[in-house]
């Protein structure tokens, strides 16, 4: 699932660590999901969503391989 994660973190100065601590994941969760190697399950999509103030289809968007 592509994503504006590691973008919209930028914006605020997060650390990985620190975006992790707000969400309640670990560090690599966060940078498994900057790296598209991991899909965010729906209540931390939501967590995230919520942090950053945005819809959830603003932060991530699914392609169809």
């Amino acid at each position: 699932m592509k994503n504006r994660l590691k973008v919209l973190r930028a914006e605020k100065n997060y650390t990985q660590e620190d975006l992790a601590d707000i969400i309640g994941v670990s560090r690599q969760t966060i940078n498994a999901i900057e790296k598209e190697k991991f899909d965010p399950s729906l209540p931390t999509a939501f967590r995230i969503s919520k942090l950053f103030e945005l819809p959830i289809e603003a932060i991530f968007h699914f392609e169809d391989n």
